[in-house]
């Protein structure tokens, strides 16, 4: 899941071109995901197996995750309007929620048949079908995981990001299947296909819980990491004319960033220069940020001291 890194990364893409990465990379997990459950299908009604069956289930939620995030990327990277003056970046977050509420629901229909293939054994056929699909799966997923982490890394996407980390999953389940039919087939341990089966099922809980959880935390506007915070007070600092800082407070919304803060200066000087000190301030901490909204309030230097001494 992504994990609430720093948003001052590589992100360097002007509004027009971060808008078209994230689509494209929405049709292709769309795309890929409804290849890979066609040929799992198969694969399953070919050998019985219930760990194929876990990772076909995990691919057609793949399908059905992927287009709410298409669907929901489009809204988000609607421009500000009257009604939503910050933008609608959280239609991201309310995507995270879906997708975890999919993934959840596929993890304990496969839960449940996992359970059902412990009590009453079935004998599973084919073996290097099924090596041949999942060896497919895994590069086929691998790949897109690729493109995937390169769109979130330059766009700052939460939805692109969670979906990337929702396929590196599915890389694991597709390995953990290949081992899972070795056992059945060379071994001959028949209870190796179900017990993975709720192996993956607890995993993909867990993955859900993930992806939740930072979904959540960015509809309650949870402030930027520390380090982020860190380097916006020595930014602000950092200009000669900036005596201090306080009340920071920051946000995110889908890939944008939302930044407030007061800047303590010099009470001597005018409301002209002010002004000015606090546009270069606003324009420095831009630049380090470069999808963020930057708001600075000006204050006189020692006024919060001396009106809480007269009090």
């Amino acid at each position: 899941m992504p994990n609430h890194n720093n948003y001052n990364n590589d992100i360097a893409l002007d509004r027009e071109s971060s808008a078209r990465l994230m689509r494209i990379a929405t049709y292709v997990a769309v795309g890929v995901a409804g290849s890979l459950v066609s040929i799992k299908f198969f694969a399953w009604l070919t050998t019985d197996s219930v760990s194929l069956l876990s990772t076909m289930i995990d691919s057609l939620l793949d399908v059905a995750a992927s287009t709410v995030n298409l669907f929901a990327i489009r809204h988000a990277l609607q421009p500000a309007d009257e009604e939503h003056r910050f933008g609608h970046g959280k239609a991201e977050a309310l995507a995270g929620i879906a997708q975890a509420a999919f993934i959840s629901g596929s993890a304990m229909f496969l839960l449940l048949e996992a359970i059902d293939r412990i009590f009453h054994p079935r004998t599973i056929e084919s073996f290097s079908l099924g090596y041949t699909v999942m060896v497919i799966s895994i590069i086929a997923t691998l790949g897109l995981v690729m493109f995937q982490r390169y769109v979130a890394k330059k766009t700052g996407s939460l939805a692109i990001a969670a979906d990337s980390v929702h396929y590196k999953m599915d890389i694991l389940v597709n390995i953990s299947v290949i081992l899972s039919l070795y056992l059945v087939s060379e071994l001959g341990w028949g209870i190796a296909d179900p017990l993975f089966a709720v192996g993956i099922a607890g995993y993909i809980l867990y993955g859900a819980y993930e992806i939740g959880s930072e979904a959540y935390h960015v509809l309650m506007d949870r402030e930027l990491p520390e380090e982020d915070r860190t380097q916006i007070r020595e930014i602000a600092v950092s200009h000669n004319d900036v005596i201090d800082i306080h009340d920071l407070r920051t946000r995110s919304s889908g890939s944008d960033v939302f930044i407030q803060l007061h800047l303590e200066m010099d009470p001597e000087i005018t409301l002209v220069r002010a002004h000015d000190i606090a546009e270069e301030v606003m324009h420095m901490i831009e630049k380090k940020f470069p999808r963020a909204e930057v708001l600075t309030h000006q204050d006189p230097h020692g006024v919060d001291e001396q009106v809480a001494f007269d009090d």
